[in-house]
């Protein structure tokens, strides 16, 4: 990069900071609709709106409204929405089969969504915690996470998915392989379309809390996820976990959480080209909203100011429970 320049007064910076037409114009990083990706709950019932505490002005819908919501998605621009199911307790077991039932809350969402909104890509989840009565993603045998059993339960899973029309599958469970072996299934059973946007680099991280009290896994879970999901100070390890999905099969990487890792974002999108997303996940959501219910911070020019960090670090898209309002802020 060249950064020479005539010394001041023939170089002044701000004469590109004067108006807002010449801002927009010099601005090295475009925001649009079509950046978005909007994580949103579902539950079973009708008519139902259910506020998450923790998560203020998210709310859990059943399917009907989130049909609705789909269509308000569509309306205002955002390409995709991705599931998240609150799984009824009664249906959570050890051998986690409601996972790829086909009538599960997630599939019956996703047909639903498909065929009151075919224009708007679904994206859904693939890993175990929401139907695991210990809150892993995956099997717990004598204390640890197994893999391989699991990574045959998420091939399952992600088929089912499939099958009830999912365009986007997101594997968001850190086993080793799940993507070669999800991705050969899909291959083998004719679902050559469907996207992989692998949870590449998914940390064990604190910022997760809100996010499990809206799917219900918060009281579940028995211990940490330490040893599948990755250690927040390794950076060299997440590129190696990216290039190995990419290896076998990933369309699209994630990194996640989202703003305490823009340093990942931009390394992955720098070393490896390919399409690049990262999570503002709950707790980054959470904090910001606390804040601007208490009147700390401006509202819409902290949200707004947050998902162009992720454009600068080089993300192609976001998945944020601020997508309603930003893409009526930037249809504005």
């Amino acid at each position: 990069m060249n950064l020479r320049q005539a010394p001041y007064p023939k170089t002044r910076h701000r004469r590109l900071r004067k108006s807002p037409e010449i801002r927009g114009l010099s601005r090295e990083n475009k925001l649009s609709v079509e950046d978005l990706i909007w994580p949103i709950f579902v539950c079973e019932g009708k008519n139902l709106e259910v506020p998450v505490e923790s998560m203020p002005g998210v709310f859990r819908y059943s399917v009907d409204l989130l049909v609705e919501k789909a269509k308000l998605a569509a309306d205002l621009g955002i390409p995709a929405i991705c599931i998240f199911p609150y799984t009824d307790p009664k249906l959570k077991t050890k051998d986690c089969a409601e996972a790829w039932n086909p009538e599960n809350l997630s599939n019956k969402a996703t047909r639903a969504i498909k065929k009151a909104v075919p224009n708007i890509a679904v994206m859904t989840d693939v890993a175990l915690d929401p139907y695991s009565i210990d809150g892993h993603d995956g099997f717990v045998e004598n204390g640890r996470i197994v893999n391989d059993k699991t990574v045959e339960a998420l091939v399952k899973q992600a088929l089912s998915q499939a099958k009830a029309g999912a365009d986007i599958i997101g594997p968001s469970d850190m086993m080793d392989g799940r993507i070669s072996a999800i991705r050969t299934a899909l291959e083998t059973e004719g679902f050559h379309d469907v996207i992989l946007l692998s949870y590449a680099a998914k940390y064990a991280s604190g910022f997760y809390g809100p996010f499990r009290d809206a799917v219900g896994a918060s009281g579940a879970l028995k211990g940490d996820k330490s040893t599948y999901q990755m250690d927040p100070a390794n950076g060299e390890e997440a590129l190696r976990t990216i290039a190995r999905d990419l290896d076998e099969g990933a369309d699209m990487i994630m990194i996640k959480p989202g703003m305490p890792y823009l340093d990942i974002c931009r390394r992955a999108k720098d070393m490896f080209g390919a399409p690049t997303f990262a999570y503002q996940v709950s707790g980054e959501y959470s904090m910001l909203q606390a804040a601007i219910k208490n009147g700390w911070l401006n509202g819409n020019k902290v949200i707004m100011e947050s998902l162009y960090c992720f454009k600068r670090a080089g993300c192609d898209g976001i998945l944020t429970y601020f997508a309603p309002i930003a893409a009526k802020e930037l249809n504005n």
